[in-house]
């Protein structure tokens, strides 16, 4: 807006290029390793600023009019293609960057108007105070509250309010530059302050909401995995109770049974007392409680849902191979054996299969933990999106299945393969 020099241009375009890219790569997960990213925003940094000065050079008419709304056109492209994030949270960052990028624009062109004859020099000072604040504010201050809430934003966020925000971003940005409305006065000024602050203030409002949600949900679930693991670890002690109770009987009746080995042996009956024996101690060994694994939250669980199948006459066999203690939650863990179980079990019960059985497979690989369920399943399962269609239930375990995964950067799949479902599951975890 105070014109310049092609040198004046460039250091414009090597500052707003810089605030834009810079500040959403502070909020960025990337696609690629880290020094591969800052490599790529480098070149595309010079590239842009580059090709925008040259435009400049040729036609400094045009650019004054459409470089600053083109930019964001260039920079987003290039943000969400290098973002793992997802378009909707990309979308948001950049208009927070854009905005930023307006603000600096502002500031620099009405200080250097108001306090120093419209220098094109104070401008540039300005700009650059203005974006190594907000860099450094950014990195220090922003970036990990941030990155602690992206996956709630990801989570809320949706089509029509980052249309929203990018749409109130824009509409302030285009009536804080109205041509006719850039004439350097009080109002013009006071106009252009109480505009970027609303928009600012929009922008702070609707980032603290949407972690809110998020948060309020993220917590929702936890509550519904407590209540879950609350009514497995009430049923597994139900069942350690009857097993004690079992135990009591047997250590009752030993006097009993001491008395009746005794005869045998004052008989001489020495068949009738191995067979005896034989049966005393299938008696004895029925009364301990199974130790599935040696991880204690999946061995109950699987206990649990072990009784529960075979009371409906399933049979289940288990190959579990799981350390006394992974980098797993239990909570999530109980989440994901007893929901992939209880999906199990009802699709034994409503098959047709005369022979219905269950195998669980789980095994640990490096930082990875590998669950494979197999069950015998009814003919016209259905899928959508890869998930199975719950015709009995809410659908809410496969969700809960998918939500306690998710938390390991794991994957699902789900498969129905001659007459058998198949539920197999990979989560990572870090090694230390």
């Amino acid at each position: 807006m105070l014109g310049g020099t092609f040198l004046v241009a460039v250091l414009r375009n090597c500052m707003s290029a810089g605030l834009m890219l810079f500040f959403f790569l502070m909020l960025d997960r990337p696609k690629l390793s880290m020094k591969k990213t800052v490599f790529c925003y480098i070149g595309y940094y010079l590239m842009i600023v580059i090709s925008f000065s040259m435009w400049y050079f040729f036609d400094a008419a045009s650019f004054v009019k459409f470089a600053a709304f083109l930019s964001i056109v260039f920079i987003c492209i290039f943000c969400t293609f290098m973002s793992s994030d997802g378009i909707y949270l990309s979308l948001y960052k950049i208009s927070i960057s854009f905005y930023l990028f307006s603000v600096c624009i502002s500031c620099g062109v009405d200080v250097a108007r108001w306090l120093f004859d419209s220098n094109v020099w104070a401008d540039i000072l300005v700009r650059f105070i203005m974006v190594l604040l907000i860099l450094l504010v950014t990195f220090c201050r922003v970036r990990k509250p941030f990155l602690e809430g992206v996956d709630f934003l990801i989570e809320e966020m949706d089509y029509f309010i980052i249309s929203l925000v990018f749409i109130t971003t824009y509409s302030g940005t285009v009536m804080a530059y109205w041509p006719n409305m850039q004439e350097f006065s009080i109002f013009n000024v006071s106009r252009t302050i109480y505009i970027f602050s609303i928009v600012g203030v929009f922008q702070y409002a609707v980032f603290r909401m949407y972690v809110h949600l998020g948060r309020e949900h993220y917590y929702k679930g936890e509550k519904e995995l407590l209540e879950v693991n609350e009514q497995l670890l009430t049923n597994q002690l139900e069942i350690v109770r009857k097993s004690e109770e079992e135990a009591s009987r047997v250590r009752h009746d030993i006097r009993h049974h001491c008395l009746l080995m005794e005869e045998y042996i004052r008989n001489n009956d020495m068949e009738k007392l191995l067979a005896y024996l034989k049966q005393y101690r299938e008696d004895i060994e029925s009364t301990q409680v199974k130790r599935i694994c040696r991880h204690v939250a999946a061995g109950s669980i699987l206990s649990v849902y072990e009784s529960r199948a075979k009371e409906n006459g399933i049979a289940v066999t288990m190959d579990i191979k799981l350390g006394k203690s992974i980098p797993i939650r239990d909570i999530d863990l109980v989440a994901i054996l007893a929901n992939v179980f209880e999906n199990a079990i009802h699709g034994c019960i409503h098959s047709d299969a005369e022979q219905k059985e269950i195998k669980i497979n789980i095994d640990q690989k490096g930082n990875k933990v590998v669950i494979q369920f197999i069950n015998t399943c009814a003919k016209d399962i259905k899928f959508h999106n890869g998930m199975p269609i719950s015709k009995y239930g809410s659908g809410i375990g496969v969700k809960s299945i998918m939500k306690a995964v998710s938390n390991y950067h794991g994957e699902t799949d789900f498969e129905v393969s001659d007459g058998m479902f198949i539920t197999r599951i990979l989560m990572n975890y870090p090694t230390k």
